[in-house]
């Protein structure tokens, strides 16, 4: 298990170094044996990501596939804090 597994892109579509870096981190969360939303983040992978500078601070939006969704919006606040610590 690596953390290219939590990338879902289209065929031939490469991944940028962002959308790597972001499924690292959501792997480390999967694999840290002290995480408390170790196994929702199991289920979890990501389809996009992008930065964007709102009010001179850098936003990360992360895209998910919309039947992972309902995974997502349940774990969301905590999700978002262990991201923060990435």
């Amino acid at each position: 298990i690596n953390a290219r597994k939590k990338i879902l892109k289209d065929k031939g579509a490469a991944p940028t170094d962002l959308e790597e870096e972001v499924a690292k981190a959501l792997f480390d969360i999967e694999v840290t044996p002290s995480s408390d939303i170790k196994a929702d983040v199991r289920d979890i992978m990501i389809t996009g990501a992008q930065e964007l500078e709102v009010k001179n601070r850098v936003a990360l939006i992360v895209h998910f596939p919309y039947r992972i969704w309902k995974h997502v919006r349940k774990i969301h606040g905590r999700l978002v804090r262990e991201m923060e610590k990435k």
